[in-house]
């Protein structure tokens, strides 16, 4: 029981810790992702948009805490859900690096467009066209396409379960389900990742918050879990 409610906050806490990294991260990269002078603003605001970067790897080190934490949990009910939902996990994270690595990777050809005094400026546009298409994609990838298809599993699992109360596994189901359309809707050019239509991401947001405090201080139904228990044992 004790390990179970660990686990539980420590589900809840990195539930939180990803989302505050994710938007402090985005408020960090704005100098070079954001304005026709980024290949100079980039480079006079490099440490905040290394920081960015930083809180974006904490991002992806609490996106991979959740799953793994959780498939002991999952895995109680359906193994192969819980092991897809790591694996998918694992592949959200990996979007997110190479995001980061694109802006990183920005920052160095906003230092070299400085340093070269005069350039070629339709090189360097260039450039940092492609790169900034490369961090484009891979936030709309993992933050929404990956993030619909993650949410999914686990709320169904919830929901089938009652692990946590069913309000907030059909709270997750509905907004995986709705930032899934809103990732697709993106990818085919549809609408604007940043727009009124950015609303669509808030239930699923939602669900995770309320998630999250509802594991810290209740922690998942410890009746359920030695249900499923039992029933591992008795099938195996």
């Amino acid at each position: 029981m004790n390990s179970n409610k660990r686990a539980a906050k420590l589900v809840g806490v990195l539930f939180i810790l990803a989302a505050v990294t994710a938007v402090i991260g985005l408020l960090l990269y704005d100098p070079i992702l954001n304005g026709p002078d980024y290949l100079i603003n980039g480079s006079e605001h490099a440490n905040q948009v290394v920081v960015g970067a930083l809180m974006e790897l904490i991002l992806v080190a609490s996106a991979v805490g959740t799953a793994t934490t959780m498939f002991p949990i999952l895995r109680k009910y359906n193994e192969t859900i819980a092991l897809w939902h790591v694996c998918f996990r694992f592949l959200e994270a990996i979007i997110i690096t190479i995001g980061v690595i694109s802006v990183l990777s920005l920052l160095t050809l906003s230092r070299e467009f400085v340093a070269a005094g005069a350039p070629d400026t339709a090189s360097f546009q260039a450039s940092g066209t492609v790169l900034k298409a490369i961090h484009d994609w891979t936030f709309m990838l993992g933050p929404l396409f990956m993030l619909g298809i993650n949410t999914m599993m686990y709320s169904y699992i919830f929901y089938k379960t009652k692990l946590v109360p069913r309000f907030i596994s059909v709270l997750g189901i509905t907004g995986s389900t709705l930032v899934f359309i809103y990732g697709l809707l993106v990818m085919f050019g549809v609408i604007q990742q940043i727009s009124v239509w950015s609303l669509l991401s808030l239930p699923v947001a939602a669900n995770e918050m309320i998630l999250a405090v509802w594991l810290i201080v209740k922690g998942f139904n410890e009746s359920v879990l030695a249900s499923l228990s039992a029933k591992k044992v008795v099938s195996n």
